[in-house]
């Protein structure tokens, strides 16, 4: 039984168009000149109809080849405005693609074939259009801007400036909007691409949909990229949300809302686990982890007790002089049990001496050794005093060196004007700048950006990424197990909020604390989006390659751009099947034959050989080569789709900030005190004079500019 082999050739002339036209010649001749052909008209008229079908047909499938090799060098442009960006309350909107099947192997594979670049290199009139360019550069400016001008117009136009291989998407000609099921996006997402080849570009799309949803947005960016903070504005005045738009930059202090990483908690135990978390614990440093975590959680349970919420400079100066503390929490509680406790302990204090000062207590305040004394006649049990006095009791010199570990960290978080956004006096009402928590945020839907300029300070941008991974955990455990709004009236607390976290450069904040966030953060309705460059940077950051494969294995949808790590790209072609591509060998021979009295000389053959080879659906080369602005997807359980994105449309948005002054008059306008956030709720009448207030005050900004 002989099978019937196929091949798809659309790497060739356009022969169809001969017998086009020769068609449209014949139906021509049928309908103006019948008498020609020696027809009547009643056979003449049917004829000329039936050779029109004929040429048009053919015609089709002449211009649909032409169609093809024009869409192997050029693309159809792709440009959309924010404004134009589709929102859906079912699916994501990622680009225009298609799915990658066998057939566009093969494709691809023809295309790579030595006859197939006459088709595909741009032809020689191009050719000497890029050279004259080159040569009228800097003698004939006007010349090299008439070969450069990018219009339809230009027969001899530039090609995009995004690189790559053009194949890639020009092997399908028929694209649809990619759309990934909201349902899907809960098993998070991980986007990987290398420097400038359209992460941000993607990420505004994503973020631009989340917002005009109304869901909650966080948006994790280490650069403290403007463009993207402006945009994320733009979008949230756009849906009507900008009084539920938050910014967290370091960059940017004074339009900066401030956060306290520990000052919500369902556990006090949660304060110390948040800080000592990012600790060193390899080796011999876990030890002295656990050492800080001890003490960080006898400082807590102390000020807590005292009324005072924790955060990160009283910790420190708390770590740094725990006597102090000590002091103070035995001021307030001996006086409940023993009313004259403190008399005597001022009497004790009166007469320590250096000479009866215990060894172990040498350099510490006198109060304390009076305290030690007392504490151990009288025999008083309360586990926070406990507590604090074993601290006590550590030589103060070794004190220092078991919470050495822990300073440098509370010091990067402590320093300069970070102290104020970390550390927020809440009593402090002539401070316009709000403070927000994770679970406001959350029970109101806020947006929130947080820019930490990890360009001018890495360690202090970690550091702060960290303490909020940190704080998102315990939100998120939070939420799982009380809901969104426990302790608040009505029904809304069953349903479960979607909470989506957009993480650029998530190598950079990523610790122990982001692997239980996307392990099990779905449960709370966390969906995490993940940007970053190679798989090395995670596991350059973690500094394992068993937790790297912890952190990548619980991504379920994977978009990849560009990359230029071979490893990175096997991430993506190394989870898919091989399919098999059909060859073509043309074979010919001749025989020639020495019998004299036979009439031929020689027989000749052609023949063509159908064979078939079993390759990668795609392979890492077509990853490195993919132009910016496109990727290949792993969605839905491993579909693969080709995606590219769409270009930002010219000309500004009116309700995009000129600058990052201009937005912080908006911030100042907007901000509302976070512990009267119920009061933001505008009226519509009230909302649309805000609007109109502050267009008005925008136009005469940009009049006076």
């Amino acid at each position: 039984m002989s099978q019937r082999h196929i091949i798809e050739n659309l790497l060739r002339p356009a022969v169809e168009l001969y017998s086009a036209a020769t068609g449209l010649a014949a139906g021509t001749i049928c309908l103006v000149a019948p008498w020609s052909l020696m027809l009547a008209p009643v056979v003449s008229y049917p004829l000329a109809v039936g050779f029109f079908l004929f040429a048009g047909l053919r015609a089709y499938q002449g211009l649909h080849i032409l169609r093809y090799r024009r869409n192997l060098r050029r693309l159809p442009r792709y440009v959309m405005s924010s404004r134009q960006v589709p929102i859906s309350r079912h699916v994501l909107f990622l680009g225009r693609g298609f799915r990658w099947e066998q057939k566009h192997t093969q494709r691809l594979h023809a295309c790579r074939r030595p006859d197939a670049a006459q088709y595909i290199r741009p032809g020689w009139l191009y050719r000497q259009a890029r050279r004259l360019e080159k040569a009228c550069d800097a003698s004939l400016p006007v010349v090299r801007r008439l070969f450069a001008w990018d219009n339809r117009l230009n027969p001899v136009r530039p090609l995009p400036p995004v690189g790559g291989s053009p194949l890639l998407h020009g092997v399908e000609l028929d694209e649809a909007d990619v759309t990934l099921p909201l349902g899907e996006r809960v098993g998070h997402t991980l986007v990987m691409g290398t420097t400038r080849v359209g992460k941000t570009r993607l990420a505004e799309i994503l973020i631009t949909q989340d917002i005009r949803r109304g869901e909650v947005v966080i948006i994790f960016d280490p650069k403290g990229d403007a463009d993207l903070l402006k945009r994320a504005y733009a979008e949230a005045k756009r849906a009507g949300r900008e009084n539920e738009f938050y910014v967290f930059h370091l960059g940017w202090p004074d339009i900066s809302a401030r956060y306290n990483a520990v000052g919500r908690f369902g556990r006090i135990s949660e304060v110390a686990s948040r800080i000592a978390g990012q600790l060193s614990g390899e080796g011999n440093s876990a030890a002295f982890k656990e050492f800080a975590w001890r003490f960080v959680n006898i400082i807590s349970r102390a000020l807590i007790e005292l009324g005072q919420r924790p955060d990160y400079l009283q910790i420190s100066r708390h770590v740094v002089n725990i006597d102090d503390l000590f002091i103070r929490y035995a001021q307030y509680y001996l006086p409940k049990h023993e009313p004259k406790a403190w008399e005597i302990i001022a009497q004790i204090a009166g007469k320590v001496t250096d000479k009866n000062t215990p060894r172990n207590l040498q350099g510490r305040d006198k109060y304390v050794v009076a305290l030690e004394q007392y504490l151990a006649a009288t025999k008083i049990y309360d586990p926070i005093l406990d507590g604090l006095r074993s601290a006590v009791r550590y030589d103060k010199t070794y004190f220092d060196k078991i919470v050495a570990s822990l300073l440098p960290l509370l010091e990067k978080l402590t320093t300069g004007k970070t102290a104020q956004l970390l550390a927020p006096s809440y009593s402090d009402l002539d401070d316009p700048r709000p403070i927000f928590d994770w679970q406001q945020i959350i029970r109101k839907r806020g947006v929130v950006y947080v820019g930490l300029d990890a360009l001018s300070d890495t360690e202090v941008a970690a550091a702060v990424g960290n303490s909020m991974f940190a704080d998102l955990v315990s939100i998120a455990g939070y939420i799982y197990k009380f809901g969104v709004n426990d302790g608040l009236p009505g029904e809304e607390n069953l349903v479960k909020v979607p909470i989506n976290l957009h993480c650029d450069e998530f190598n950079e904040l990523m610790g122990d604390e982001f692997i239980p966030l996307i392990n099990k953060g779905g449960g709370a309705g966390i969906q995490v989006t993940a940007y970053t460059q190679t798989l090395s940077d995670i596991e350059a950051r973690i500094g394992n390659h068993a937790k790297a494969g912890q952190v990548i294995g619980n991504f379920n949808n994977l978009i990849m751009l560009r990359v230029r790590e071979t490893a990175t790209a096997e991430l993506l072609t190394g989870q898919l099947h091989d399919v098999e591509v059909l060859t073509s060998t043309v074979m010919s021979g001749v025989t020639d034959t020495s019998n004299p009295d036979n009439g031929t000389d020689f027989t000749s053959n052609t023949a063509e050989h159908i064979g078939s080879a079993s390759v990668p659906l795609i392979d890492p080369a077509a990853l490195i080569q993919l132009p910016k602005g496109q990727a290949f997807a792993l969605l839905e359980g491993g579909q693969l789709w080709k995606i590219r994105m769409p270009l930002p449309a010219a000309g500004n948005d009116a309700l995009m900030p000129e600058n990052i002054a201009q937005l912080a008059d908006y911030m100042q306008s907007n901000y509302r005190s976070g512990e009267q956030w119920w009061n933001s709720v505008a009226t519509p009448e009230t909302e649309a004079e805000t609007n109109h207030a502050e267009l008005l005050a925008a136009l005469q900004e940009g009049l006076n500019e």
